[in-house]
């Protein structure tokens, strides 16, 4: 009788458990579009008549895709394989920056620069000089250094190691164009990447707050062994220099050039919340600059015409290859800059994937059970040891 009193006298002291909180429906996914459209020839575009059709741009192949969403607005011949040069070094980066910390210091040596490509850009290591990572990747980005990419290969397990990691990591990502021979973009037979590929590359690094910075940096001090020098960044869109102007909202990503490729950029750019990225390649009018302009107008269409325009193709990435690419073999950079889609936290994928089995009231009253037990048994065991009075 006690126990059942306490009990119920206790229930009244147990405060009501809130609700779970409603988590927001996911929004609707995009419509599908079809894949193939993307490898027609020609230039593909869908936009509602008052809206202006895509700039004439003298590029063999070039791309206009929304980051954020990876909607492919505009492009022609996306999957068209050709010499990507310097800008292959964006897999480059997907493939060994995550592995690598920015802080471990590095003594290069003799060996390391063994092999460096006649004629390639150069930030100027240096034999029995001490580096950070963090330098070695300042000056693939900004000085488009093929002695830093050897030396970052060899810390990423070698450079023929590093060449199948980086293969890997495009076939997992989707990017059925990439062939890999040299991880630098050096001229070799074979190496291809196309513009859906290296635009699908940057979206992929832009979500990496590490590769976001480097590619974004215009100037920078690189150690000389004892003092320092400038180096600065070859994307004129970045710095402005050279007679290009800078880009407004300009965020990176990689340019590059050899005799074979002609010259090649990713450009990506933010304004008003929206983040482009825009592949250009080989140009075959206009000059060393060419590159830089043919990227500025199609970057000024793709935020006029972005509201407007009707996806021709998606750089989303198959998911078992998404999956595929989050491996140690060929690990891409994690979701976490704003151009990625909002990820879910873990208490809200945990709660998407909880039965809902109703109110969560038992455990509260277990405790309360356990208590009035617990009251009741004291109580009896001082009514049998309490000597009666005298």
């Amino acid at each position: 009788m006690i126990v059942s009193s306490l009990a119920a006298a206790a229930l009244f002291l147990v405060p009501a458990v809130p609700p779970l909180p409603v988590e927001p429906a996911p929004p609707r996914p995009a419509p599908p579009v079809d894949a193939s459209v993307l490898h027609r020839s020609g230039i593909q575009v869908r936009v509602p008549p008052g809206t202006a059709r895509p700039p004439g741009v003298s590029a063999r192949s070039w791309l206009v895709a929304d980051a954020r969403s990876g909607a492919v607005l505009a492009a022609r011949d996306a999957h068209k394989r050709l010499p990507p040069a310097s800008t292959l070094k964006v897999l480059f980066a997907l493939t060994a920056l995550p592995g690598l910390s920015p802080d471990r210091p590095h003594t290069v040596s003799r060996h390391e620069l063994v092999g460096i490509g006649e004629g390639s850009s150069l930030v100027g290591l240096k034999e029995e000089v001490t580096y950070r990572v963090a330098d070695l990747w300042r000056g693939v980005f900004l000085s488009s250094g093929n002695d830093a990419v050897r030396v970052l290969a060899g810390l990423n397990g070698g450079w023929q190691a590093t060449t199948r990691k980086m293969q890997a990591t495009a076939e997992a990502l989707g990017a059925r164009d990439t062939r890999v021979v040299s991880p630098d973009g050096y001229d070799e037979p074979g190496q291809v990447s196309s513009a859906y590929d290296l635009a699908l590359f940057a979206r992929v690094g832009l979500r990496d707050p590490d590769f976001a910075r480097y590619c974004a940096t215009p100037y920078a001090k690189f150690p000389g062994g004892g003092w320092s020098y400038g180096i600065r960044n070859t994307n004129r869109l970045v710095t402005g220099d050279d007679g290009v102007a800078r880009y407004p909202g300009i965020i990176g990503v990689k340019n590059g050039y050899t005799s074979n490729a002609g010259h090649t950029l990713i450009a990506a750019a933010r304004r008003n919340g929206r983040t482009l990225v825009v592949t250009v390649m080989n140009p075959r009018r206009g000059g060393a600059y060419a590159v830089y302009e043919e990227a500025r107008r199609l970057l000024d269409w793709g935020f006029a015409a972005a509201p407007r325009a009707h996806p021709v193709g998606s750089l989303q990435a198959p998911p078992k290859a998404a999956a595929t690419a989050a491996g140690p073999a060929a690990s891409p950079a994690p979701v976490r800059a704003a151009p990625a889609p909002a990820r879910p936290s873990a208490t809200a994928q945990a709660r998407a994937t909880a039965p809902d089995d109703g109110p969560h009231v038992l455990l509260p009253l277990t405790f309360v059970s356990s208590a009035c037990i617990a009251a009741a048994t004291l109580w009896w065991v001082r009514r049998r040891t309490t000597p009666p009075p005298e």
